[in-house]
């Protein structure tokens, strides 16, 4: 058979987009029962490459223990990020410091234990992943706008795929801070409030933002509360400690979806997985 001169080759498949499955504040036991019931089959259906979530309400709602953070990295999370409750259960402390993906806010003095970034191997590429607590309504710790400039900048030189988990109370500063980011990090997306928002969007310079990922915890509950506490706080305004609920929960959080050589997002989508337990 003549060989044909010249015949064009079939074009080639752009490679498939990384996939980060990112959860919002996991809160309590029932926080926990629906990861265990549900995110395997969840990391299934959404096809990830990775999956960060951030755990610091695991504890009954304050921090996270050193049993949990065994279980949840046995249920598939490859990074846990964490905020201003962290430091509530001691026992975690030492923890920040040997585990590389169990992280702090960056922006806490050095001085403390552990480090707020990561670069972790997914899906064939290198992942940055950084950790940061906002000031306005919380504490006055470093400047999160300066820190992440400095650390995305440190992270790129290994990777343009940098995620950015800023832990916040204030819309405002969630927000300037991802425009102030816009084209240098993949995604900021926002947590603290255990409300998901439906902004998620596309900033002009390839950054997906989403002010707040949501809780994964009671869906009748107060943001993970006893509704019956908190009334009476409300009512009484006494300082009564809030306990967590424990009815049946949702995982809230979305999917982001990244070009693997850019770093820039294509997509970032919302999820609400309906737990029964």
């Amino acid at each position: 058979m003549q060989e044909l001169i010249g015949a064009p080759s079939a074009p080639r498949r752009a490679p498939e987009p990384l996939r980060v499955l990112l959860i919002g504040d996991v809160v309590g036991p029932s926080g926990t029962r629906a990861l265990f019931m549900h995110l395997a089959q969840l990391k299934k259906r959404s096809r990830c490459d990775l999956v960060v979530a951030n755990v610091e309400n695991s504890a009954a709602g304050f921090g996270l223990t050193l049993a949990q953070a065994d279980e949840y990295a046995g249920y598939g999370i490859d990074v846990m990020t964490t905020g201003n409750h962290i430091w509530q259960q001691r026992e975690i402390w030492p923890r920040l410091d040997s585990d590389e993906r169990l992280l702090r806010p960056h922006n806490y003095p050095p001085s403390v234990p552990g480090k707020g970034t990561c670069i972790v191997a997914a899906g064939g590429v290198q992942v940055g992943v950084l950790n940061l607590e906002g000031r306005v309504g919380m504490s006055q710790l470093d400047c999160p706008f300066r820190v992440a400039r400095a650390e995305v900048a440190r992270l790129r030189k290994t990777t343009p795929l940098v995620v950015v988990d800023m832990h916040a109370e204030s819309v405002e500063e969630k927000e300037a801070l991802a425009l102030y980011l816009d084209g240098s990090v993949s995604a900021v997306v926002g947590t603290h409030t255990h409300v998901q928002t439906a902004d998620e969007r596309i900033l002009p310079g390839g950054t997906a933002y989403l002010t707040d990922l949501g809780m994964t915890g009671p869906r009748d509950s107060v943001i993970g509360m006893k509704p019956d506490v908190v009334l009476r706080r409300s009512l009484s305004q006494m300082p009564l400690r809030m306990e967590v609920d424990e009815g049946p929960a949702d995982i809230c959080g979305a999917l982001l979806s990244v070009d693997r050589a850019s770093g820039k997002a294509i997509a970032l989508e919302r999820i609400v997985e309906r737990a029964h337990l």
